[in-house]
């Protein structure tokens, strides 16, 4: 199955919930906050037209005696913000008002004495209260245009969004640092089981993990101890089975051998008995060694500084017999001292090395050990000018059991996988490249830099 592109961010999913319903939340806070704001500001504005109302009547009760009239506008008048104006009204008659009340008397035939009235003067609705001095015969009517209220939330609506905003963002921010830091415990774990191996199988530990994440790293224990018990159970059938295996092998051998003694005219088919049985004993001692790499761990290796001509000389002489009976010439080029290592394991690599070129390299050909420094790197290396293999199967190389097809020689296919396990617990890199002038196949082994 391919794995999505971009999966989801957990992060990114608690961040966009967090400020969505906090800006949901505040949304909804702020329609309550401008509605009793909206209530309470009326209540003002309405008290302050009863207010102006009976302070204009108070000073006008006189009107009849020297006259009102109409009072010029102040200056800034236009320009208030509560912008309140008024008229002084005798026989629905307008004598005296500000510039901006209208001409015509806001309310007419007014029913109480005193009260509120909203009416629609020149397609602006108002806001009026009137008082009435029957003694007089006349009324005070002070009125405020209702969008002139609404000016009052827009400005404070325009002087809020940009803070609000920065709120906002400045909370993005913060919840995006406080789920990181919230969900550093998922990435410890997740560090915890990146780390994991097959050779490390050991239980993700409980302690420290958040509640949420205990059914999962449970479940995931639960996993590794079963996967654990069937490698393990894998490995002692497999050792278990070669090391049963290794004596009936040895027997038979032998009664083949007396066999061909006692019946030298069946000779051929028992040197081709005993070249099968040479084989299995091979298989069974390439099994029994990857059941002991299998579970090894790196800090198990008994490494030291391993002498590399000793062991390119102990090598050669273990494969110039084979080497001499097939016309293959062996050649050594040390140009390394040590190396680090643990000797019985790296004598173990050059000998299926060795033995692996041996067997596919037709006869003339030439077979090189060598040891040098490459890219700061130690690096022991076998190349060859046999056939070689092609790139598609050299990626295969290392599988267990893996033979390149139309060779037409015997062998099990683990000797590379020996090799790579030996390699991985050195920390060594297996490679592979063209052999000896272009032609045939070179492995190399690279150690880490110093």
């Amino acid at each position: 199955m391919k794995a999505d592109a971009s999966p989801p961010s957990l992060r990114r999913r608690l961040v966009l919930a967090v400020v969505s319903a906090s800006v949901a939340l505040w949304l909804a806070s702020l329609a309550i906050v401008t509605v009793i704001a909206w209530q309470e500001t009326n209540e003002v504005f309405d008290d302050a037209l009863e207010e102006a109302g009976y302070l204009i009547l108070s000073a006008t009760t006189d009107w009849r005696a020297r006259g009102l009239p109409a009072r010029p506008p102040s200056q800034g008048e236009q320009t208030r913000k509560v912008d309140m104006q008024y008229q002084i009204v005798a026989d629905g008659r307008v004598i005296q008002r500000t510039e901006g009340a209208p001409k015509t008397a806001f309310v007419s035939g007014f029913d109480d004495d005193e009260g509120f009235a909203d009416p629609k003067v020149d397609k602006h609705r108002w806001r009026v209260f009137v008082v009435r001095d029957a003694a007089n015969g006349f009324e005070v009517q002070v009125g405020q245009r209702q969008d002139k209220r609404f000016d009052i939330l827009e400005e404070l609506a325009e002087s809020l969004w940009l803070p609000v905003t920065g709120i906002l963002l400045l909370l993005a921010l913060v919840c995006w640092l406080l789920i990181g830091r919230v969900l550093r415990p998922l990435r410890r774990t997740a560090h915890d089981i990146a780390a994991k191996s097959p050779n490390d199988l050991a239980p993700v530990a409980l302690d420290g993990q958040p509640r949420e994440l205990l059914p999962i790293v449970g479940a995931l224990n639960g996993v590794l101890g079963r996967l654990d018990a069937a490698l393990q159970a894998e490995r002692r059938f497999t050792a278990d089975a070669a090391h049963e295996l290794r004596t009936p092998l040895a027997g038979l051998h032998m009664h083949v051998q007396l066999l061909g003694r006692q019946h030298p005219a069946m000779a051929a088919p028992f040197v081709k008995l005993r070249q099968d049985i040479a084989r299995l004993t091979a298989l069974v001692d390439s099994l029994l060694t990857l059941a002991r790499l299998d579970p090894l761990a790196r800090e198990q290796l008994a490494r030291q500084q391993v002498l590399v001509q000793p062991l390119f000389d102990d090598v050669l002489a273990l494969h110039a017999p084979e080497a001499e009976r097939r016309g293959i010439v062996l050649t050594l080029r040390c140009g390394l001292d040590t190396v680090q290592a643990d000797p019985r394991m790296l004598e173990i690599v050059l000998r299926n090395l060795v033995d692996n070129a041996l067997r596919y390299c037709p006869a003339g050909s030439r077979i090189e050990l060598s040891a040098s420094r490459h890219g700061g790197r130690d690096r022991i290396a076998v190349r060859d000018d046999g056939p070689g293999v092609d790139e598609a199967s050299r990626a295969r190389l290392t599988e267990r059991f893996f033979r390149v097809l139309g060779q037409g020689q015997a062998g099990s296919g683990l000797g590379l996988s020996i090799v790579r396990r030996i390699a991985e617990l050195h920390g060594i890199v297996l490679g592979f490249e063209a052999g000896l002038d272009g032609r045939g196949l070179g492995v190399t082994l690279d150690w880490p830099a110093s």
